[in-house]
């Protein structure tokens, strides 16, 4: 506020040894500023007078003791805050409410900070390890198993099996055959080689085969023609004939 020697230009009361306030360069008298300008405080619904500081955020306006956390009522002048649903609340109470929550350890991610996001569940970068080893995991390929996670290297030890046929590590799916793991692609037909897993096979001397391949080499073939062999999927028939007499010959 000055002294100004002149007349407000609303009221034209003298202005002459007052205070006074200045608007698109026409000069005020607090009485008449307040009342045509003052913004009202969004805590104490009050007018905020040319002589208080006027604090403003997205089109609203407070005292500087009316600008405080709508949670712990702590002030927020010169201190970072964050809103929601037009609130305002400090960071500790901003996180406390709506920041996600380690899945590890329980507490609070605070904004800012580093954050890892896995199948739907957040952890502190610290408390993202190995169950394991306890190495940081940070983007390094993972297995979950009964919540925990691991690094590939400390689950292939610990849980994963070897397949029956490449004696590699089964690190997803897999099929079993007479209780011996493999992998889907390791696990073929004995006579073309085809992926067996899904598909109906028959095993002879512990061999799995296709139907097809099966039926081409060990199928019995039928007595009366010699030609067709009899389809796997049925049960072998055994054919006989009629002899004079009304014997059978089986």
């Amino acid at each position: 506020m000055a002294l100004f020697s002149s007349n407000c230009c609303h009221c034209m009361d003298t202005l002459c040894g007052k205070q006074y306030a200045m608007k698109e360069e026409k000069a005020y008298c607090v009485r008449c500023y307040d009342g045509l300008f003052a913004a009202f405080c969004e805590y104490c619904k009050k007018p905020i007078g040319c002589d208080s500081q006027d604090l403003a955020y997205k089109g609203h306006h407070w005292h500087e003791v009316c600008f405080k956390c709508a949670k712990c009522h702590h002030s927020l002048v010169e201190k970072p805050f964050a809103a929601k649903d037009e609130l305002l609340l400090c960071t500790e109470c901003y996180s406390n409410e709506y920041s996600s929550k380690c899945f590890h350890c329980k507490r609070t991610i605070m904004p800012g900070s580093r954050k890892m996001e896995f199948k739907g569940n957040c952890w502190h970068e610290a408390c993202f390890v190995c169950q394991h080893c306890q190495q940081p995991l940070g983007t390094k390929p993972l297995i979950t198993k009964d919540d925990d996670n691991y690094c590939v290297p400390c689950f292939e030890k610990q849980f994963a099996q070897c397949c029956h046929s490449c004696k590699k590590v089964i690190t997803s799916g897999g099929v079993t055959y007479r209780d011996q793991p493999w992998h889907k692609e390791c696990f073929l037909c004995t006579g073309c080689e085809k992926q067996l897993a899904g598909q109906r096979f028959i095993s002879k001397d512990e061999h799995p085969y296709c139907l097809e391949c099966f039926s081409r080499c060990h199928a019995k073939k039928c007595v009366a023609c010699s030609k067709n062999k009899i389809p796997v999927t049925c049960p072998a028939v055994e054919p006989h004939m009629q002899l004079p007499g009304g014997q059978k010959s089986t």
